[in-house]
């Protein structure tokens, strides 16, 4: 029986395994206080992207309703696109606020900051843009906006480690507050983890309420007479997911250049019109096709081999969030888009069977 095309697969080699080993021999294998493999990978990862400070959690949700609860929200509406993953939307009501939908444009399935404006209210404290497959949204448009109406940004970049905006600079070094995803099946991926970029004026002070909020509210984290100001959650990471990331975040640069090799052959030799753009600054953890008849396409794949997903069915359209939302471009995407793998494990074969199959079944 011939292995199926894993829609993810995340790549590892000896580096991930000899690393692992030498933490499960240290006996040290999590600590509240964020030291050990942890604090490495902060700095490391902060060095990488070129913020004024990480803090490192335990999963991309986990950094959403910290790095929401900066800004107080509560009784007050944050704007972000529906077409994410739930998670983005729950760290909005978990923190007292209220989700206000914008539709997507339909070349990059990011936020359309065109339609920002018109969703701003007096309520308004807070625009939550999605670099949705790892495509960067426009920032320069968004920041404008922020600007102009004295609003706060959080990035949601689960899917963008290692995604570039002009410059080429990284995601990660210019937001407020950035969140980051390493889920296994992410680009950096590790059993379990998240991290929080800060970039805000009250950095400083910003990070040492992160590090006490990640911890149970836990105060003077390192000495052995510690208090607590406020409740916090048990989000830290732990030194397993960490060393991991050391290795991971060592040849994330060039897994993303196999990734963007990948997107360049599927964007020239993929008859279908509605499908993931090029672009150089996007780090490609998804490649989504835009196909009619999905439920038809999807099974054809599987009968041949190859995994496909579903990224993703829309916030708005669920029955918690289910209201009426002129979403458009949102509403249609919903019911057609489709990723196909785009990890660094795939073969020249599996990449040219992978193409194949999609044009003959969208035909």
């Amino acid at each position: 029986m011939k292995q199926k095309i894993k829609l993810f697969d995340p790549h590892i080699d000896n580096s991930e395994r000899n690393i692992l080993i030498k933490t499960l021999d240290s006996h040290f294998w999590a600590s509240g206080s964020g030291v050990g493999n942890v604090e490495k990978f902060e700095i490391l990862f902060k060095n990488y992207i070129k913020s004024k400070s990480c803090i490192a959690v335990n999963n991309g949700t986990s950094a959403l309703n910290l790095a929401l609860s900066l800004f107080d929200i509560k009784n007050k509406e944050v704007i972000l696109p529906s077409l994410s993953f739930v998670s983005t939307a729950h760290a909005v009501i978990i923190n007292g606020g209220k989700p206000i939908f914008v539709d997507v444009d339909p070349k990059t399935l990011c936020i359309d900051h065109n339609k920002i404006k018109a969703k701003i209210s007096s309520k308004t404290k807070l625009i939550l843009p999605v670099h949705f497959g790892g495509m960067p949204c426009n920032m320069d448009k968004i920041h404008k906006i922020a600007k102009s109406f004295n609003l706060n940004i959080v990035e949601d970049a689960a899917h963008a480690a290692g995604t570039t905006w002009k410059n080429f600079e990284k995601i990660g070094s210019h937001g407020s507050a950035v969140c980051f995803s390493f889920h296994p099946v992410k680009n950096l991926a590790m059993p379990t983890g998240g991290l929080i970029s800060l970039n805000h004026k009250n950095h400083k002070n910003f990070r040492n309420l992160l590090l006490s909020r990640r911890w149970c509210g836990i105060t003077n984290r390192k000495g052995t007479d510690y208090d607590v100001k406020e409740i916090g959650n048990n989000y830290y990471m732990n030194e397993f997911s960490a060393a991991i990331g050391l290795t991971q975040l060592k040849k994330l640069d060039k897994l993303n250049k196999i990734r963007k090799k990948i997107a360049k052959k599927y964007s020239r030799e993929i008859n279908l019109e509605s499908k993931m753009p090029f672009d150089e600054n996007c780090s490609y953890h998804l490649y989504w096709l835009l196909v009619e008849n999905r439920t038809t396409f999807m099974k054809n794949m599987e009968k041949s081999g190859i995994e496909t997903g579903i990224h993703y069915k829309p916030i708005h359209t669920m029955s918690m969030y289910s209201s009426k939302h002129e979403l458009p471009i949102t509403n249609s995407a919903g019911k057609k888009v489709v990723s196909i793998p785009i990890h660094p494990n795939l073969t020249k074969s599996n990449i040219d069977k992978i193409i194949k199959f999609v044009n003959k079944f969208t035909q």
